[in-house]
């Protein structure tokens, strides 16, 4: 089987697979500059999608592939064991604890040590958590690795002969890097995607990470590798969300020396200055010479999204999945973030029939 072969076929309706366990992960609230909110991501995001796949006439697909050892190559041991035990250790701790949602309050950072597990539940949630805009709840783990499953699921597709496939899902994944949650992620579903596609006959694959915030995840999880190019256009780190990764000047590292190319853009970026770094994007996936591309799809791009502050229309997110077709690469495209719910999925769908009327 070769992942180029496919590029002879286009199905006339993407295949879409979906999260049937998302809803089990529904945190209650987070916190935003000291205030306890509703939580931006919640099973309501994916329900807007599915609804708009649906209405469009796209049958949803449950995950028929099994991404355990995938997760292992992208993940580290300890790391997974945790997360699939994490409610299990909270709630164990006490009476009532699972009517309260655990954040981790104190962090291993700088010259702090982070080789040592400890045996404390909240030292350990601060291990492993970037910030504390993943709270977890009783379904976290159930509904993240049904998420990784969809995203293998839809890469399956592609060495199948498909020419591409959609993944609709949540929690999304590109902050999740190989021993660390944050930012509402948990398992990294793109870098799923990209390490099965690799396992089964791509020598080379790009991921393009089109989210308002930069996927400092995939970066850290590719970032000295050679078979996979990471390309993110993103709001710039100095003032969003994740702060300390996304910068032009980091290009790689080791074996990956030139293998990463950041694409920041200030606040308030229109859809002229978008879509020109979206064109220098494809221009460094064509150079790179990849076999298949996987898409981190955020449409909180959106000019109506809470809590971005980029300024695409509805209409812009039709033109980005034209040009996304036109990169002429088998395409996975994995659902990142988005808050303004309920016109989530008319961008996504927008997205999806961009690329298929091109």
């Amino acid at each position: 089987m070769t992942i180029r072969q496919s590029r002879l076929t286009w199905p006339p309706s993407m295949i879409t697979f979906h999260n049937p366990l998302q809803h089990t992960h529904a945190p209650e609230h987070e916190f935003f500059r000291g205030e306890r909110i509703p939580c931006f991501e919640n099973p309501t995001r994916a329900a807007y999608v599915e609804a708009a796949l649906t209405a469009r006439g796209h049958v949803l697909h449950p995950p028929d592939v099994d991404c355990t050892e995938v997760l292992a190559k992208i993940h580290a041991p300890r790391y997974l064991a945790f997360l699939a035990s994490a409610w299990q250790q909270w709630v164990s701790l006490g009476e009532g604890q699972d009517r309260v949602q655990p954040f981790p309050s104190v962090w291993p950072v700088r010259t702090l040590r982070s080789d040592i597990e400890p045996d404390n539940f909240i030292a350990k949630l601060g291990l492993y958590s970037m910030d504390n805009g993943s709270p977890l709840a009783a379904g976290t783990w159930t509904a993240a690795k049904a998420g990784a499953d969809a995203a293998a699921s839809a890469a399956a597709r592609l060495a199948a002969g498909e020419r591409a496939a959609f993944c609709s899902t949540r929690p999304p994944g590109h902050h999740a890097g190989p021993d660390f949650m944050g930012g509402y992620c948990f398992l990294n579903n793109a870098a799923v995607a990209a390490q099965w596609l690799r396992d089964h006959g791509a020598a080379r694959v790009a991921v393009l990470d089109v989210d308002y915030h930069h996927g400092n995840g995939t970066q850290s999880i590719f970032y000295d590798r050679a078979d996979v190019l990471f390309v993110s256009i993103h709001g710039d780190p100095r003032t969003e969300y994740p702060f300390y990764l996304g910068h032009a000047d980091e290009t790689g590292a080791g074996l990956g020396t030139g293998g990463n190319l950041n694409l920041p853009l200030p606040a308030g970026t229109d859809a002229a200055t978008w879509f020109a770094a979206l064109e220098q994007a494809c221009a460094r996936i064509a150079a790179f010479g990849a076999d298949a591309l996987v898409v981190s799809l955020g449409l909180d791009t959106y000019e109506g999204d809470p809590i971005s502050r980029f300024r695409l229309a509805t209409t812009d997110f039709l033109r980005l999945g034209a040009r996304l077709r036109g990169v002429g690469l088998p395409t996975v495209l994995v659902l990142e973030g988005g808050y303004a719910a309920a016109e989530l999925g008319t961008n996504a769908v927008n997205v999806l029939e961009g690329f298929e009327q091109a």
